[in-house]
């Protein structure tokens, strides 16, 4: 499990006069070259930049492709480390990219949104989307370090802030219900350290009793199967989500799920209905496309020999996996955000 540091961006020299390596590399995209490669430039000595174009629908093995040409033009050794500096876009696909490359280089996440703070940077989840489908290729690999800095909270806009606090929710709702009722009393607008802390702990004491999400992990996934199902079909549209937006929709349905299948109160759903339908708008998908988005479900990588399995809510701050969902129960889910 990779060491996740809270400290200020300036710590970034310290982690890197402790770490082995011949050559730096920074992966960036167009807005963190911008806004966020200032901040770090001075704290850690000569090296490389290589730059993607932002957003989701730059996660291909075309991006891919652009780093390992980067890497292997500038001579990038087995030895050599590479700092992901950006959103989950960033941490995702330059985490794969390093844990392929050579068959395998250290890499580094500074995470730059909330929602990669307490989600995509930790957990050794790397990985990109493939013919539509999200995050269908990929590996498990482990940062060598993970710096988290509520500084780069400056660069982000209302939409950001509210996508990340989708994942902090999530975290209070399978494992912490002090945790999801803190984070509405405190709101995503002024998130700090202490609140992100809290969600990675969370998130961390997951991952190390089932690293290789085998069982317990797949509790991370609440909200997951249908949100992600919400994204991929908006993805490049006019009415495209961002991550955190469709996940929050995601947990708005299987938590009707949860309900449905007996395993929260119809109080309960309501109540997490309520809350995060004050958070999330509707995403803007006609019902004639439900047989695209249960057939996204089934791609989703808890499914297993052809059936829909998920992750519900047992009770309120306590989760459950492999649930198997029907496809009348999962049109009726699917109701509820469309």
């Amino acid at each position: 499990m990779s060491k996740v540091y809270f400290k200020n961006i300036g710590f970034i020299s310290s982690i890197l006069s402790k770490t082995d390596f011949s050559k730096l590399f920074v992966l960036v995209d167009e807005n963190t070259h911008k806004h966020c490669y200032p901040l770090i430039t001075e704290h850690i000595g000569k090296h490389t930049i290589i730059q993607i174009n932002s957003g989701e629908k730059n996660k291909t093995l075309e991006s891919c492709t652009h780093i390992w040409n980067s890497l292997t033009e500038a001579q990038a050794d087995r030895r050599s480390l590479l700092i992901n500096l950006g959103g989950g876009v960033i941490t995702d696909m330059g985490g794969f990219c390093a844990g392929t490359y050579k068959r395998g280089i250290k890499f580094i996440n500074i995470p730059t949104t909330l929602l990669a703070q307490v989600d995509a940077s930790v957990g050794a989840k790397t990985g990109i989307d493939f013919n539509g489908f999200k995050n269908h290729i990929g590996l498990f690999c482990n940062a060598e370090a993970v710096l988290i800095d509520s500084l780069f909270h400056e660069s982000l806009d209302e939409r950001q802030l509210k996508s990340g606090f989708a994942e902090m929710l999530k975290h209070g709702l399978i494992a912490d219900l002090k945790h999801w009722n803190e984070c509405l009393n405190q709101g995503y607008k002024t998130v700090d350290n202490q609140l992100i802390k809290k969600s990675v702990d969370i998130k961390k004491s997951v991952v190390e009793a089932d690293p290789q999400e085998k069982g317990l992990r797949k509790i991370l996934n609440f909200g997951h199967t249908i949100g992600h199902a919400i994204e991929s079909h908006l993805l490049s549209s006019e009415n495209e989500l961002l991550h955190g937006e469709a996940i929050g929709n995601g947990m708005i349905a299987e938590a009707f799920l949860s309900f449905k299948k007996g395993f929260i109160s119809s109080e309960d759903y309501m109540l997490i209905k309520g809350e995060l339908s004050k958070l999330y708008d509707k995403p803007k998908i006609k019902k004639a496309s439900f047989d695209e988005l249960k057939g996204l479900c089934l791609q989703d990588k808890k499914n297993d020999n052809g059936k829909l399995n998920m992750s519900l809510l047992k009770t309120l701050g306590q989760a459950t996996y492999d649930i198997e969902i029907d496809g009348i129960l999962l049109e009726s889910a699917l109701n509820e955000v469309l």
